[in-house]
C-alpha cells in the first residue's frame, strides 16, 4: 500500500464522523457493549489505544460489531502493527511516525494516522505522500489556532487533532478547513464503561455525532 493509498483509506474513515472514540479499555467483556453503544450514537470509527494488556482482545471483540470500524491506535513499532492486523484492526494510529513504523504500516497494507505536531513533522509526511494526519497533543502543542496557522502554507494536508479535545472546544477545531475530524475519549468515560450504562454513552456520543464539521 502507497503513502497516498493509506492516506485516503486513512480519510475516508475520518470522514464517517466527526469525532473518533479515543478508547482505554481494561476489559475486553466490555469491548462488544461499548462498541455497540458508540456504533448505535452515529460514531464507528473506533481507535482502541494500545494501552492496556486487554487491548488486543478489545479490537478482536469489537471487530465483530457490525457497523464498527476499529483501529489501533498507540502503534509504535512493527511489532505492534502486525498483532494489531491479526487483532481485525482496519486502521491504525500513532502519536509520532518513524521510519519503521511507516514502513511496516505500508508494507502491511494497513492504513496509518500518523503523529504530527510541528509543520517540519507535517512537510515530512507530505514529501513521503501522507495527506492525512494526526495532530496530537493538540491542546499543548497550541490547540487550534496552532493548527489553523500550520494549515495556511500547509493546505494539501488534513488533520485529525486528539489529546485535550473536549466538548468544550471540540467546534473550534472542527471549524477549520484542514480538519476532517477529531479524536476524543469524553464519549466513553471509565465511570460508564464500569457502570455498564451503555444508553449513557450512547447519548454522549450522539451528541458527538451532531458536531458540525
Amino acid at each position: 500500500m502507497t503513502p497516498l493509498q493509506a492516506s485516503q483509506l486513512a480519510r475516508e474513515i475520518c470522514e464517517l464522523a466527526p469525532i473518533v472514540p479515543v478508547l482505554v479499555v481494561d476489559d475486553a467483556a466490555h469491548a462488544q457493549p461499548l462498541a455497540k453503544a458508540l456504533v448505535a450514537g452515529g460514531l464507528p470509527a473506533l481507535e482502541v489505544t494500545l494501552r492496556t494488556p486487554a487491548a488486543l482482545e478489545v479490537i478482536s471483540e469489537m471487530a465483530k460489531v457490525e457497523g464498527g470500524v476499529v483501529g489501533a491506535g498507540t502503534l509504535l513499532t512493527p511489532v505492534d502493527v502486525h498483532a494489531a492486523i491479526d487483532a481485525g484492526a482496519k486502521f491504525g494510529v500513532s502519536p509520532g511516525a518513524t521510519d519503521r513504523l511507516l514502513d511496516a504500516c505500508e508494507e502491511a497494507g494497513l492504513p496509518l494516522l500518523p503523529g504530527v505536531a510541528t509543520a517540519t513533522e507535517a512537510m515530512r509526511l507530505l514529501e513521503r505522500g501522507y495527506t492525512m494526519l494526526k495532530f496530537f497533543p493538540a491542546e499543548a502543542s497550541g490547540g487550534a489556532p496552532a493548527l489553523k496557522a500550520i494549515g495556511a502554507p500547509i493546505p494539501q494536508v488534513s488533520f485529525c487533532p486528539t489529546g485535550g479535545v473536549s466538548p468544550s472546544n471540540a467546534s473550534d477545531y472542527l471549524s477549520l478547513s484542514n480538519v476532517v475530524c477529531a479524536g476524543g475519549s469524553w464519549v466513553a468515560p471509565k465511570d460508564k464503561v464500569q457502570a455498564g450504562d451503555w444508553g449513557g454513552i450512547t447519548a454522549l456520543a450522539k451528541a458527538a455525532a451532531a458536531l458540525s464539521r
